[in-house]
């Protein structure tokens, strides 16, 4: 269902099917055909650009982790500020609120970057830094895993993209998750692990504090803050809503087992059952136990092999 609001709207790809989008997947081809991927990215964005009456058209990768991302391609209007250098090695944490959407596989339209919601602060700012009026973001999925977005910055004055051109820009991003990623993964930039382990960012009163997502052992909701627990047993209030941390931490290790936690199973020591209807799971360095829901435990049990 699509998401609508005064000053962003969200959207799903098959909400867009009844639509007939323009020549932007064919373009998108000829580019990716006829040049190497880095230099037809560059080509096609430009030409997605002008297209879309946009002023800036950029691309960014995340690590294997989904922790960090980095700006690795972008055509800017002329007269229009680059900010491609920027960004580099950004943990995700920055763009929380948006992550959200693009890790459900939907693409974010910002009609009016000032009017975002208190959740999108840290976002705003970096968009307002750049002299954002509206954003586009879709984005790139390959294997079934988020890679990378693509994405368009009206900058002069606001802009609403229709949803023909959305449902065109989720197919340039299928072409170039096809082009850049399903040849040969293991020698595309952004596809190996880093040498060391990423830091997420607690942001809480008075600063913010890098930790490992390894040393993370759950996450608890604290109504609109979340409760982070850390394998030395301390916890930090981190000031954001739980439901921004499930884009932000890495899937493979980290499980809902409620509405209100996440739970790293690498840190599961006990899965307990004191009566027939209730679940609980022990976790390393933590004195009390955290319930586990019903809907979670067919989950919790298939990820713990048990």
């Amino acid at each position: 269902m699509t998401s609508l609001t005064s000053s962003y709207q969200t959207l799903a790809r098959d909400e867009l099917a009844d639509l007939t989008a323009p020549d932007w997947a064919f373009r998108s081809a000829l580019h990716l055909l006829a040049q190497p991927v880095d230099a037809a990215i560059s080509s096609l964005l430009e030409e997605l650009g002008h297209k879309a009456a946009a002023d800036r058209a950029w691309m960014f990768e995340y690590d294997a982790e989904l922790l960090r991302f980095r700006n690795t391609h972008e055509w800017c209007r002329p007269g229009v500020a680059s900010f491609v250098e920027d960004l580099q090695g950004a943990p995700v944490t920055m763009i929380a609120w948006l992550q959200q959407f693009l890790a459900a596989g939907r693409a974010v339209m910002i009609e009016n970057v000032e009017a975002l919601p208190r959740a999108a602060r840290a976002l705003q700012v970096e968009m307002l830094r750049q002299g954002d009026k509206s954003v586009l973001s879709v984005p790139v999925f390959h294997d079934g895993c988020l890679r990378a977005c693509i994405g368009l910055d009206a900058v002069r004055a606001q802009h609403r993209w229709p949803g023909a051109e959305v449902k065109g820009l989720f197919q340039c991003a299928d072409l170039i998750a096809s082009a850049r990623y399903g040849r040969n993964d293991a020698a595309q930039p952004g596809a190996g692990k880093p040498d060391f382990e990423p830091l997420i960012y607690l942001r809480k009163r008075g600063g913010a504090q890098g930790v490992k997502a390894s040393l993370i052992v759950g996450l608890r909701a604290a109504r609109n803050y979340t409760e982070v627990w850390l394998a030395d047993g301390s916890s930090v209030l981190d000031l954001r809503p739980l439901a921004l941390w499930l884009a932000l931490v890495p899937q493979a290790s980290f499980l809902r087992i409620h509405r209100t936690a996440l739970v790293n199973l690498l840190h599961v020591q006990d899965v307990e059952r004191p009566s027939g209807d209730r679940w609980q799971v022990k976790l390393r360095a933590l004195d009390r136990v955290w319930p586990v829901s019903r809907p979670h435990r067919q989950e919790l049990r298939s990820r713990l092999g048990i």
